[in-house]
């Protein structure tokens, strides 16, 4: 049972707060029991839909089946000159809504864990407790999570893309592959490629997706996407959809060391490739099997060898635009379905690493090596 925090009538007393509710925090919560707990919200799920996608083994296919979009066994890398296809076995590249799975999270919470839609502020650190208030209440809790990250430094690299979720006039042809870039678009400013996930045959997710050190404007994204279906000869019926994001290619900052950091406010995403879901995923469930031990500190997400390969692979990235493309499709090249899906993962044998480098341009990343 939950332990009494001590008795103050104008504040509410609670075990563990998490601030924000996105993937990190409402998994979190959903995963808590024997305590009391509150997620601080503002936006409802629906308010904050986008598409969330990862690789996933049997495992996760049945655990995340509820708010599964699409699924393929199928994906493939494009260029002007080659297309590299794969096929795998044993993962299936899925996406998820993630308005569906906060909801499907939030169905699950235990009896004595809240979400109240609302920011939290004025935060007060006093011994071992944290007091602040939200929606116009005070609260305090013994221990506290943050899943908000902090802003992107200027001139750090970045993942930016605008998606269009549209209903196509004609049947979408190959919609078993998941097209995961066609770099057949404008290079002019940034690594830059088409991303589109097929749902059914006339329902299509397609996105401008550029990497680096500033967002374009809304328009040029669309127009970039409007250009790739008049190509594909793909005529949209009607827009039903719009989504914009910006992923953090950097390591991230805790300005705050009292508000401990969760998912990909503490690193949980490959810096390389901009994937974050199966990491948050592995870090919660881990946080979760600590507390039941009344170990409250938070698991490193990756692992610091892999954490510095990445950030090896985008100075290499940031140093020479030019080779975006190079890289991108030598990383595809290198492995076959199995393996790039594990190297995506952050779960890549030595043998895929071998594999990878062997096709990379080995003088530019020894350098860069040198300078990390």
């Amino acid at each position: 049972m939950p332990t009494p925090m001590g008795h103050d009538e104008l504040s509410t007393d609670i075990d563990i707060a998490i601030i924000g509710g996105g993937s990190s925090g409402i998994t979190l919560a959903s995963l808590l029991d024997n305590c009391t707990a509150v997620v601080f919200e503002p936006l409802s799920p629906e308010a904050r839909d986008c598409t969330w996608s990862l690789w996933a083994d049997k495992e996760y296919l049945s655990e995340f089946h509820a708010p599964i979009k699409g699924q393929w066994k199928q994906w493939r890398v494009v260029d002007h000159c080659k297309q590299v296809n794969h096929i795998s076995a044993q993962y299936s590249y899925i996406s998820v809504s993630s308005s569906q799975y906060i909801k499907y999270c939030e169905s699950r919470l235990a009896e004595d864990i809240k979400v109240v839609r609302s920011h939290a502020s004025n935060f007060s650190f006093q011994r071992s407790v944290t007091s602040f208030v939200a929606a116009g209440k005070s609260y305090r809790a013994k221990k506290i999570y943050d899943s908000r990250q902090e802003k992107i430094q200027d001139g750090a690299l970045r993942q930016h893309f605008l998606g269009w979720e549209i209903t196509t006039k004609k049947p979408i042809t190959d919609m078993h592959v998941a097209t995961l870039m066609d770099f057949r678009v404008d290079q002019s400013r940034g690594l830059h490629f088409i991303y589109a996930l097929p749902f059914s045959s006339h329902k299509l997710l397609v996105e401008s997706t550029m990497i680096s050190t500033a967002p374009e404007e809304r328009a040029w994204y669309q127009k970039a996407i409007t250009d790739w279906l008049r190509l594909q000869e793909i005529e949209m019926v009607e827009l039903l959809h719009e989504e914009f994001g910006v992923i953090p290619m950097t390591k991230q900052s805790n300005h705050h060391q009292f508000l401990p950091k969760i998912g990909v406010a503490s690193g949980a995403i490959r810096l390389s490739s901009g994937y974050a879901f199966s990491l948050i995923q592995s870090q919660i469930k881990e946080l979760v099997q600590r507390i039941s031990r009344k170990d409250y500190s938070v698991p490193m997400p990756v692992s610091p060898q892999l954490a510095w390969m990445d950030m090896v692979f985008n100075k290499v990235l940031l140093e020479n635009p030019s080779l975006g493309v190079q890289l991108m499709m030598s990383v595809a090249k290198a492995l076959d379905g199995n393996g790039f899906a594990r190297f995506m993962l952050g779960r890549a044998s030595i043998l895929d690493w071998f594999k990878v480098i062997t096709y990379l341009p080995k003088t530019k990343f020894i350098k860069a090596a040198f300078y990390i």
